[in-house]
């Protein structure tokens, strides 16, 4: 997986490859994907959701530049597989998930794998934890209609967002760099996402 979907599709962060190699993607699917665990693929996780594609997982975390002192906010915890990515890579992880079936499985195997620098929150993620705030880096693994305004002001100055932005179907994976206050946005590829559901992105799933 990581020789052929992530180096020969031009991901060069050493510290992202090697965590990828070493967090075993089939604990957080279900027993019936499991052989498709590997596969360049989203896979249903229940609740209307998916795990991301490999290769998104490492696209999106390859353009936070992250660094091991680095606190990062996460939105949408699901199956938990990036959060523990996250956490190989980051001093810190906070994880909000608005699922609680979702929240629980990814809970039981986080601490299963032995990941202790996580917090895992149940709420609206479209708020952010500014309780926490400022982050190095925030990654959103659900796609908002536009940037949501309380996530960039809880970035720190110099900090790094990923999320894909646009309606469902079409949506464009971008990097929003904070900047004296002020969002710099590079368009990384097109995407598709599940919705960002919550109160400062869209109402419902439909």
């Amino acid at each position: 997986m990581v020789q052929s979907q992530l180096r020969d599709r031009g991901i060069r962060d050493p510290r992202v490859l090697a965590a990828m190699e070493r967090v075993p993607r089939e604990h957080f699917i279900s027993p019936e994907f499991r052989d498709h665990a590997y596969e360049d693929a989203p896979l249903p996780i229940g609740e209307g959701q998916t795990i991301s594609q490999p290769y998104m997982v490492a696209l999106m975390l390859d353009a936070l530049r992250l660094q091991p002192h680095h606190t990062v906010l996460e939105i949408g915890t699901g199956s938990g597989y990036q959060t523990a990515i996250l956490a190989e890579l980051v001093a810190r992880v906070f994880s909000i998930e608005r699922h609680a079936a979702l929240a629980r499985c990814a809970r039981q195997v986080l601490t299963q794998l032995g990941y202790v620098n996580v917090v895992q929150l149940l709420g609206d993620g479209t708020q952010g934890l500014p309780a926490t705030a400022p982050y190095d880096a925030i990654v959103v693994s659900a796609a908002a209609p536009d940037l949501p305004r309380p996530l960039f002001e809880q970035l720190r100055d110099g900090g790094r967002m990923v999320l894909p932005v646009g309606p469902p179907g079409d949506q464009d994976l971008q990097l929003v760099e904070q900047s004296a206050g002020q969002p710099i946005v590079t368009t990384l590829v097109g995407c598709r996402f599940v919705p960002l559901i919550g109160q400062k992105a869209y109402e419902s799933e439909d």
